[in-house]
């Protein structure tokens, strides 16, 4: 009876850890997240001014653009390997950034085609497998490295190594921890990444049987695996001549459908009004979520986003905004994929794209033998646009998501708290008694208004004892959680409890 009881519990916990876990990874990512919108801008511009680039002739005002975006779009691993690194690092150190750096330039190099090839030469004959290396340079091992950087430096920052290797004691040892740990995972994903990479490509194989509804589940799928990295696996079989189909190719060859054995455009229309309407119709209704205290700051993190996905289909800002805030959300919108690529490929609409599916490429190859009522992106995106923005303002009100502008803090009231002294050490020695004492406490961290803690056992926390040192307020938002509203003098008081946790 007694093993009964505890396993809700223990299951309880664990999935509160996993929420709180992908919770902090979300606003880690919020940093190069908020970088990339200025490169969908850079590219749209370039091509809409001139469109010819799109297929590589060398305008230069154009070219000069685009390149200016690519340069962070086609690097936005990268971004991420460095935000997520210092972003889920204690006190975001920057030790952590450097930790997750290396860990991505070892694990891209260990996992590299040329390198792969070398030590198990079967791999070459493998197209499949070869591919899958190919695209190991992707988001996911970027988020991947900087997890493991972030998560190196919390765990051994404070390791103290005998006399003769002091040098590498405290900070200086995490990146060499994470070096480690990096060559364990390299080795792990050596066997598992073409296996999951080969499997993706088969699904695509199956899909391809099932017609427009197989056009759905294919972008229901691109979306569900943008997180990944391995959406590559299934475009490479739909776009490309992988399996003798390459929908993409054949489209900017200038050929139709009388010329291939399916629609031609048909994996690639219904991208359009999801990423040029329906995008901004859910960035809307984020906005319109959003705290009046936080309305600015979501306004500019996803209205930015929806004009570069209008204008030359760049998601990712908008997406890595809210995937791992609101997962199930993020599901809800590759849904939304299927649905209307569904939708469009039934109505006859055609278009194609050889970057993303934004205004720019609509207009572009609309003037391609194989591109089909293009008008129709007229009624379809403002349905997209309806739909999209219902269906966002539906669940995040019913679920309390908490997309961009509606996180727990209400900062502009917390700001006006005032501590009742400026004895920072006092305040935290009586917030540190009322949590238990310092063998009571797993973490600290703050906010701008608050000390978030971590605690092992929380019934040790008394709040009134914490209330005695003057603070405005004490929540307990999790079964070892406890937030300390403290207002705008908090990193001090933090610092003091920090020490005094040492």
């Amino acid at each position: 009876m007694r093993v009964i009881g505890i396993t809700p519990i223990n299951n309880d916990l664990k999935e509160e850890k996993s929420m709180k876990f992908l919770q902090k990874l979300g606003k880690a990512l919020m940093l190069p997240v908020a970088v990339l919108p200025i490169c969908g801008i850079l590219m749209g511009i370039g091509y809409m001014l001139c469109p010819e680039t799109m297929q590589g002739a060398a305008n230069m005002i154009g070219l000069f653009l685009v390149k200016a975006g690519g340069a962070l779009i086609d690097n936005m691993a990268i971004l991420f390997v460095i935000g997520v690194g210092v972003g889920m690092s204690d006190k975001n150190d920057g030790t952590g950034g450097i930790a997750a750096l290396a860990s991505w330039l070892m694990m891209t190099t260990l996992l590299s085609t040329k390198f792969v090839t070398v030590i198990i030469p079967s791999i070459a004959d493998s197209a499949t497998k070869t591919l899958a290396f190919n695209k190991i340079e992707n988001p996911f091992i970027g988020i991947l490295a900087g997890i493991i950087g972030a998560m190196c430096y919390n765990k051994f920052k404070d390791t103290k190594l005998p006399n003769w290797l002091s040098f590498f004691s405290g900070k200086r040892c995490v990146a060499i921890v994470s070096g480690v740990v990096s060559i364990l995972v390299s080795v792990v994903l050596l066997f598992v990444w073409p296996l999951l990479f080969g499997a993706l490509v088969s699904v695509g194989k199956a899909i391809v049987k099932l017609d427009i509804v197989g056009a759905g589940i294919y972008a229901f799928l691109n979306r569900l695996l943008i997180p990944t990295g391995l959406h590559h696996a299934l475009n490479n079989v739909f776009w490309f001549d992988t399996i003798g189909l390459g929908d993409l190719q054949h489209f900017w060859a200038g050929q139709t459908s009388s010329d291939v054995s399916w629609s031609l455009g048909m994996y690639m229309s219904g991208f359009f009004p999801c990423m040029m309407f329906g995008v901004p119709g859910a960035a809307l209704a984020m906005i319109k979520c959003a705290k009046p205290a936080k309305k600015k700051v979501a306004i500019g993190l996803v209205a930015s986003a929806a004009l570069c996905a209008f204008i030359c289909g760049v998601t990712e800002p908008f997406e890595f905004g809210f995937m791992f805030l609101a997962p199930g959300l993020y599901v809800i919108y590759a849904l939304l994929y299927g649905i209307f690529t569904m939708i469009t490929v039934a109505l006859g609409f055609r278009a194609g794209f050889s970057f993303s599916a934004g205004a720019t490429d609509l207009l572009f190859s609309s003037s391609l033998p194989a591109a089909q009522k293009t008008w129709l992106i007229i009624p379809l995106g403002i349905a997209a646009f309806f739909v999209f923005y219902f269906v966002f303002l539906f669940a995040i009100k019913k679920w309390d998501l908490k997309t961009p502008g509606r996180e727990d803090d209400d900062i502009e009231a917390e700001k006006k708290v005032e501590l009742a002294s400026d004895d920072y050490t006092a305040i935290a020695k009586t917030i540190l008694e009322g949590c238990g004492g310092k063998e009571n406490i797993a973490s600290i961290d703050n906010c701008i208004t608050r000390l978030r803690l971590e605690v092992k056992d929380i019934t040790l926390v008394n709040d009134k004892v914490i209330k005695s040192a003057g603070v405005a307020g004490v929540m307990k938002p999790g079964k070892t959680s406890v937030q300390v509203i403290i207002g705008t003098k908090v990193q001090f008081v933090a610092d003091a409890f920090s020490k005094l946790c040492e």
